[in-house]
């Protein structure tokens, strides 16, 4: 069980947002940019040790991605390329974001023991690489086991519900340990919990398709 089994619960209530968008003529891709621009602002406050900033333009841009869906659907302009464009959109602003930490310098692991700063980079690379295989596992699923139905735009398949660390996890994460001071934590929590997800995800397939 994870954040996105309640994804449509938590949609419904940014319909008023998502109305307020399609009223002022913003396109799906559009906003679906403005996402991916946000998530840079974030990137580059955090960079400049502006965790607090960052974390509210990180939070514009996780309600930015949910509400690109509902235009698209309001709107009837639900597309192929739209649905593929999101969900790369997603990936570009978790790994800059990331990476931002990164290179802000900031302690992590040397912060509570006595290493190289250059462990603290080895463990956003961790977090980094957790979040991309917790996700690319997905694809490609699709494409070996062949899930083809959709729900409301989104390919609908088992891998929804299964990982308890996804993308939404990793954004709150980051938001809450922005907001708070403690962004490190936020990476070590990412770093670990990310790659047990993704392992979770691959114990469930194993035991199903093997």
């Amino acid at each position: 069980m994870n954040i996105t089994a309640f994804r449509y619960k938590f949609i419904r209530y940014l319909e008023p947002i998502a109305e307020i968008c399609k009223k002022a003529g913003l396109s799906p891709n559009t906003i679906t940019i403005l996402s991916i621009l946000t998530g840079c602002i974030c990137s580059v406050s955090y960079i400049f040790h502006s965790y607090f900033i960052g974390s509210l333009f990180l939070f514009c841009s996780a309600i930015l991605d949910l509400v690109d869906g509902s235009v698209a659907r309001m709107t009837g302009r639900e597309t192929p390329f739209g649905a593929v464009f999101d969900w790369i959109a997603d990936k570009y602003v978790d790994t800059i974001v990331l990476l931002g930490v990164g290179l802000s310098g900031i302690p992590i692991i040397s912060g509570i023991m006595k290493v190289s700063p250059v462990w603290d980079f080895g463990i956003v690379a961790v977090a980094i690489i957790g979040s991309m295989m917790n996700t690319f596992i997905k694809p490609v699923t699709y494409a070996e086991i062949g899930f083809t139905e959709r729900k409301e735009g989104k390919i609908d398949d088992p891998l929804e519900g299964i990982g308890f660390f996804g993308r939404p996890e990793t954004v709150l994460v980051l938001v809450l340990g922005g907001l708070s001071g403690f962004i490190w934590i936020s990476v070590l929590i990412i770093a670990i919990c990310t790659n047990l997800s993704a392992l979770q995800r691959i114990v469930y397939l194993y035991r199903r398709y093997s």
